[in-house]
């Protein structure tokens, strides 16, 4: 891909398992040879080019390296534009689908992206940000390739289920029908794991699919320690399974072992937010964002994977995989992947909460076995699947034929 210009189109997200996957495909086209030119959207008005949401952004995600970034979002002033408004009233009764679309349809294009000669593809994350994708193909006439990230939809459904929203609550289908309608633009679709794949092949049979897993970076295995590891952004699904957790797991466990329990990531300000008093009787386990997440698996004795809901491939369980460390999880923190994890020797099932209590006892009394790590079978499993360079080959298989012929 020397010569060329990609442009990847993604929401102004940090911590989460969304923006490593943005991180790793500025690396991959760059380590192809290509020019790699980010646009962050955001999705909240007022967050702009030069605003503090902005300088807070760039400062979380120093790790997406690309040879231009750039920033936008929806103005304030456009708050008042009746299609503003009327997604606004969607959004009162739960319909997050419109409202992010809408925000992106106002959000500007940065000068200095507009005056861009040439861009070759246009690699787009989450629907949502189709609009400002569309735009900018409509100057280079190239391709557009969309990466899915799960069916949104159904992760509106479930933060609806416990959030609040006017009567009557969006329905799922018309979620899905805007959807849908704004995927139909991209001239192929991406998917990071089996079920979203096979969904989106059923929803959109004209379109063309590919199945392509997510690259996540390693954690080198470590001496372990003694902490009992959970690491969690704050996502509606992590609150929850966190949530299940705090209420169910952890009364059942003594309190030797609940003082070894650390919580990282910037959860904390979901539960706070969501669940004071819960937050309040559980504050000392939490730590907020780390500045080294490697520091914090090589000191656990085990990684703690309390996933109750959700949909697509879980980021942070294939994290956990590659640090070797022994993994205590749910059935359902494996989904959307092509794996037995009973069949895994570093990784305990547990099927209820007295049975994950049970588990985390025993991992409390282990020694640590270095060596161990660095040849455990979920380490393997990651290095063939999940690793740089098996993202970097399919993404390559998947790109290079969406380029024009070069005029040069």
């Amino acid at each position: 891909m020397a010569g060329r210009t990609v442009l990847l189109v993604h929401p102004a997200w940090h911590s989460c398992g969304s923006h490593q996957v943005f991180a790793s495909q500025a690396r991959a086209y760059r380590s192809l040879g290509a020019r790699v030119i980010s646009l962050a959207v955001a999705d909240s008005p007022g967050a702009t080019e030069g605003s503090g949401a902005h300088k807070a952004y760039a400062a979380a995600t120093t790790d997406l390296v690309a040879d231009a970034r750039f920033y936008t979002g929806m103005p304030l002033l456009p708050v008042l534009k009746p299609s503003f408004l009327r997604s606004v009233r969607l959004w009162l009764h739960g319909n997050f689908a419109a409202i992010l679309l809408e925000s992106a349809r106002l959000a500007p294009i940065p000068a200095a992206l507009a005056a861009e000669r040439r861009i070759d593809l246009i690699h787009c994350n989450h629907f949502f940000c189709m609009p400002v994708a569309t735009r900018l193909r409509g100057k280079h006439a190239c391709a557009i390739l969309l990466d899915s990230h799960d069916l949104q939809a159904r992760q509106y459904a479930l933060r609806n289920e416990a959030g609040w929203s006017l009567p009557p609550t969006a329905k799922f289908d018309d979620m899905l029908q805007i959807e849908l309608a704004a995927m139909r633009g991209a001239d192929v679709l991406s998917h990071l794991n089996d079920e979203e794949a096979a969904v989106f092949k059923t929803l959109l049979p004209e379109r063309r699919h590919e199945l392509v897993y997510p690259a996540v970076p390693p954690v080198a295995p470590g001496a372990g320690g003694e902490d009992l590891l959970i690491v969690a952004s704050a996502n509606y699904a992590n609150y929850l399974g966190l949530g299940w957790f705090l209420q169910e797991v952890l009364p059942l466990v003594p309190d030797v072992v609940r003082r070894r329990v650390r919580i990282v990531g910037n959860i904390d300000g979901s539960v706070r937010a969501r669940a004071p008093a819960l937050y309040k009787a559980h504050a000392d386990l939490f730590r907020g964002r780390v500045k080294d997440l490697g520091a914090a698996y090589a000191s656990a004795s085990a990684v703690l994977l309390p996933t109750t809901e959700g949909h697509g491939v879980s980021i942070k369980t294939i994290e956990a995989m590659s640090s070797g460390a022994p993994l205590i999880a749910t059935q359902h923190a494996f989904r959307g992947m092509r794996l037995d994890p009973a069949s895994l020797g570093a990784v305990t099932l547990a099927a209820d909460a007295p049975a994950f209590a049970a588990a985390m006892r025993r991992a409390a009394e282990s020694q640590a076995n270095p060596a161990s790590r660095a040849e455990a079978d979920t380490r393997k499993l990651y290095e063939r699947h999940f690793a740089f360079e098996a993202y970097r080959a399919a993404l390559a298989r998947l790109a290079l034929p969406l380029l024009r012929p070069d005029p040069n």
